[in-house]
């Protein structure tokens, strides 16, 4: 029989079915959490999507200065898919972007007062949703998951990039 995996590593007990079971169990898990984030976003009236970005720019501006690009970078996303969910966000009134002073093609994002307004409302819910899903860690545990989680994500890029290789060398053989 193959195996979905070649490393060592990987294989426990000479087979790949802790492995298997492991991707599933973060597939489901990743399910999950999105749509424990669509529901914090439905709560004060947003996607999602538009709710990850909003508490996204509200971290990133208390230490910078909140571009596009730092939000699409902390959140995983595309630029133009952060650059259209910003749009709704300023046309709504939540999100206030401004040229960056120093590079005009650049913009500054800051939530506005209504949307840290907003943001507050949903404190209360935010921490009993997010106690109940990591509610069965201990700190060690929450901290070997944050370090792997980063190891994990640079490894989803590089796998990324190596089905687009794998689909450019398809396409032109």
């Amino acid at each position: 029989m193959a195996y979905t995996v070649s490393r060592e590593e990987l294989l426990v007990g000479g087979n790949d079915q802790i492995f298997r079971a492991t991707v599933h169990d973060s597939l489901g898990f990743a399910g999950r959490l999105q749509e424990a984030r669509n529901g914090l976003g439905e709560a004060i009236g947003l996607s999602g999507p538009a709710y990850s970005i909003l508490i996204a720019i509200d971290h990133l501006s208390r230490h910078m200065q909140a571009g596009v690009t730092a939000v699409s970078s902390h959140l995983h996303l595309s630029g133009a898919f952060v650059t259209i969910e910003v749009n709704k966000l300023a046309k709504s009134g939540l999100v206030e972007k401004k040229s960056d002073p120093e590079d005009g093609r650049r913009v500054i994002l800051k939530v506005t007062k209504r949307g840290t307004a907003l943001l507050s409302s949903l404190t209360g819910l935010q921490q009993e949703v997010n106690d109940a899903i990591f509610g069965g860690l201990s700190r060690d545990e929450f901290q070997q998951l944050s370090t792997t989680m980063r190891k994990l994500v640079g490894g989803v890029e590089e796998a990324l990039a190596l089905l687009q290789l794998r689909s450019q060398q398809r396409q032109q053989a």
